[in-house]
């Protein structure tokens, strides 16, 4: 049995709206969506044009700089809109879906018997590449790379995060094969980290080809970023690839069936939702197919709709679409409300990590939170706060601001290669200063990988 990482410094937010652990799988939504901004750094170029019918798996467009990636379609049916945003950005690839789905095939496989770069033509033709991502920069990997490791988090320590024990029932099998495909893919070891205290499911604990790790702790333990720093490192010239449970199904089922399989299951979750539970979807998915009616209508509070978890999801809209990446969607009140002195005020229904209300006081309790900031920018001053939640053996602060005047020297020596944006957003939560602080390491990271393309 492998040891236990105790994770020391973080943070559990107390939000109401777990989901409940009851899977459903609704009718299929109006329509469904690749986001080019889902993936960072992507130049999108057509290769559909609108009113044509796809199958799932079908190229809609490929990255300018990197023609061997490609998106494909989630579900079958007809491309309807090309949704685009300032400078003429693209933003949305919608796709009104058939009354049941035709599969471009692949082909089976067994990874054993196929080569490495057979097995990486096929997740670059069916469009599941995009799935693996690379530490440093925290984007889509090369495939002229070759990883030193592959790290898979089999927990979620993010507010009211999935609980991935139950989101892998049925899919064990897949699972497995999708690791056997990653093993392939690194002459390395493939890690897995699970939670000490509450991983169960045996597709974890006993997952063949891999290093289980097991770790202990508060959110952000459960964050791929924090593993891999108490595991291995990143350093200067490494290069390490990572991805999510359910693509790790997704890869499986491709080598299974051949298929692009792109269903996934979704929690829906947050404090304005009537019934919080768990949804079998497609990626892409509109949210309203789950939400719908699903949510508080309350006078006087706007609902706020968060694809991800509410630290680092992204806001869209009632009738958005669920990112490649999230297997969780959010919907929390939007604080748009002006309030006099409200930080002031002692209020049992309010959060604080500094004391200002009694929260402290019971540690037990689960909060309504909005997202109002009750305050602006201030002065970004050094408190030693960011320590206390970052567990890391770096200088958060002295990053930050060796970020904000661009010296590309003290980045590298203050671990810029290891970080990402999600690994800072309990920073951002508790910043006295209101910086927005993923916003600047993600400036950061494309500013270094610029200094050495």
């Amino acid at each position: 049995m492998s040891k236990v990482i105790r994770i020391k410094r973080g943070l559990n937010i107390p939000l109401k709206g777990d989901a409940e652990k009851i899977l459903q799988t609704p009718s299929m939504a109006p329509e469904y969506a690749v986001k080019p901004t889902d993936f960072h750094g992507l130049f999108p170029k057509m290769m559909v044009e609108e009113g044509e019918r796809v199958k799932a798996g079908t190229p809609l467009f490929y990255d300018k700089y990197n023609e061997d990636v490609v998106f494909t379609a989630p579900v079958s049916g007809t491309y309807t809109r090309l949704v685009r945003g300032a400078k003429r950005r693209i933003l949305e690839v919608r796709i009104e879906p058939d009354a049941a789905d035709d599969y471009i095939d692949f082909g089976a496989a067994d990874p054993a018997s196929i080569s490495r770069d057979e097995i990486i033509d096929k997740l670059l033709k069916s469009g599941i590449w995009p799935a693996i991502r690379q530490r440093p920069y925290s984007i889509i990997a090369s495939r002229e790379d070759k990883p030193r490791d592959i790290f898979i988090s089999a927990f979620n320590s993010a507010p009211l995060a999935p609980d991935l024990d139950f989101v892998i029932n049925g899919s064990e099998g897949a699972f497995q094969k999708g690791l056997d495909v990653l093993s392939r893919l690194t002459d390395g070891d493939v890690h897995l980290g699970v939670d000490a205290d509450s991983t169960t499911s045996e597709a974890f604990i006993r997952a063949k080809g891999v290093k289980v790790n097991r770790f202990k702790g508060p959110h952000p333990a459960g964050n791929v970023g924090i593993q891999i720093h108490h595991i291995r490192p990143v350093n200067k010239g490494d290069i390490v690839w990572y991805l999510d449970v359910h693509h790790v199904v997704t890869i499986g089922r491709l080598f299974e069936t051949g298929t692009y399989d792109s269903r996934k299951v979704v929690a829906l979750t947050g404090s304005e939702v009537v019934n919080p539970r768990y949804y079998r979807v497609h990626a892409g998915a509109r949210l309203d197919c789950i939400a719908g009616d699903n949510v508080l209508q309350e006078e006087g509070v706007s609902p706020r709709y968060i694809s991800g978890d509410a630290l680092t999801g992204e806001k869209i809209g009632a009738k958005g679409f669920v990112g490649f990446y999230d297997s969780q969607a959010t919907v929390i009140p939007e604080g748009d409300k002006p309030e006099m002195i409200g930080w002031l005020i002692p209020n049992l229904q309010r959060f604080s990590v500094s004391r200002t209300w009694p929260s402290f006081l019971m540690p037990w309790k689960k909060y309504r939170l909005d997202t109002n900031i009750r305050s602006g920018e201030r002065p970004f001053v050094i408190t030693g706060l960011y320590e206390k939640y970052l567990p890391m053996d770096i200088l958060p602060m002295q990053l930050l601001k060796a970020i904000m005047i661009n010296d590309i020297d003290m980045m590298e020596n203050l671990g810029i290669y290891e970080v990402a944006p999600e690994d800072f957003a309990l920073c951002e939560f508790v910043c006295p200063s209101k910086i927005e602080i993923q916003s600047v390491i993600r400036d950061g990271l494309d500013n270094i990988q610029k200094e050495f393309a």
